[in-house]
């Protein structure tokens, strides 16, 4: 349950922002928590054509999440194959990224300068005395290993986040997710969940934590985390004859590739502190009535948060971290610039290699297959990932998207 306060912070930290092709608004609060661990991305121009928006919901401390948020965008844009024109393999690469990164020395001091003002000290002061020196530091700057000091051996992080990040260019969207934070688009009124909560529950989850060396109890990975997928959490990652993502917890994301059209009214990431509250279909119908009296998207997000904030903390529900963040697409979508039909296909086939995505994971994202746990965060219509059901490049009617 976490360390609640007598009082909530209501406080938000809100933004907008637009470009040519959409405006966002986004919002942020730290609720009854004892401390905010969310962090979230919103860089409308990591390029001239593309967006990245994310979401990160941290667990045992912030400095995850915030990691995420700082770099997880950077590790994309330096990825030879987004060079080449292929954002899924580029985010789907950037998530284990983030695991290796938070190793060793340089990780270690990345993590203090995150933290609480005095690790924040001590990170700098590592930072001036271990940085790499010498006339091949430059050449080597990307390449986190190189760093030597004291904490070398760092094995990484034991607390970790979700992240939840969606790449918009031109009429592409790209959405890839490890945990339970979701992303869901509205189209024609109706939400569809782009992104599948990964609880230890489910079949395909259950069977590679258990293939790992671990056990579930009580909805929970040995009893201690209630995700079956997340950035960090390194104690979880340790078989050292298991490939990153076949680990009982492991930072392998669904990703998922959507061709938008006209039809499409709005785009929302958020973190399960909404997802615990409302439905993907509420969610939608409470934005697009909102949509209508409020003067910008952030207002809107801040009333998403104030009507999910429990008034007490007695029911658990509503008295987590809260970020949400709300894309709207302008219109008529641009479909000039992106990608030919051959180049995009289902992420299954293309996003994520055959190593990468077990057949069972494959095997088991229909709605038959969706644990209560997930389910109880559904509409009547039931709640079902998109994630192994992609749509070409030759776009969507809704019946290609699962339907919340």
């Amino acid at each position: 349950m976490g360390v609640y306060l007598s009082t909530p912070k209501t406080e938000k930290l809100s933004e907008d922002g637009e470009n040519d092709q959409l405006k966002f608004g986004l919002s942020s609060m730290q609720g009854w928590r004892a401390s905010m661990e969310d962090a979230h991305s919103a860089l409308l121009d990591i390029d001239e054509d593309t967006s990245f928006f994310g979401v990160f919901d941290g667990h045992g401390g912030k400095v995850v999440a915030k990691f995420c948020a700082k770099y997880l965008h950077r590790e994309v844009l330096k990825s030879e194959v987004y060079l080449a024109g292929d954002l899924g393999a580029a985010v789907h690469g950037a998530f284990f990224r983030m695991d290796e990164m938070m190793r060793g020395q340089r990780g270690w001091r990345e993590l203090q300068a995150l933290g609480d003002k005095i690790n924040q000290f001590t990170g700098m002061i590592e930072g001036l005395i271990w940085s790499p020196r010498g006339s091949d530091s430059n050449d080597r700057h990307d390449d986190w290993a190189f760093e030597e000091g004291p904490h070398s051996d760092f094995s990484g992080p034991t607390c970790g986040s979700t992240a939840c990040v969606a790449m918009i260019r031109n009429s592409q969207l790209v959405v890839a997710n490890a945990g339970d934070s979701r992303c869901v688009i509205s189209r024609n009124g109706q939400a569809y969940n782009l992104s599948r909560d990964h609880k230890p529950e489910l079949e395909a989850e259950r069977e590679r934590i258990l293939k790992a060396g671990g056990y579930i109890q009580m909805g929970r990975v040995n009893g201690t985390i209630n995700l079956s997928r997340a950035i960090g959490d390194m104690e979880f990652k340790q078989n050292k004859f298991l490939s990153p993502d076949k680990q009982m917890l492991t930072a392998n994301p669904d990703v998922n590739t959507v061709e938008l059209c006209d039809d499409d009214d709005f785009l929302v990431l958020a973190c399960d502190g909404i997802w615990d509250c409302m439905s993907s279909q509420q969610l939608v119908d409470f934005i697009h009535e909102h949509l209508k009296t409020e003067s910008s998207l952030s207002a809107v997000c801040e009333k998403v948060l104030d009507r999910c904030l429990a008034p007490s903390t007695l029911g658990g529900e509503g008295c987590d971290n809260m970020t949400m963040i709300l894309v709207q697409f302008k219109k008529p979508i641009d479909h000039g610039k992106n990608a030919s039909a051959g180049e995009q296909s289902a992420v299954g086939d293309k996003n994520v290699s055959a190593g990468e995505q077990s057949t069972a994971e494959d095997k088991n994202a229909s709605a038959s297959d969706q644990s209560a746990v997930e389910d109880k965060n559904a509409s009547a219509g039931g709640q079902s990932a998109v994630g192994d059901k992609n749509a070409s490049a030759g776009g969507q009617s809704p019946g290609d998207i699962e339907q919340s």
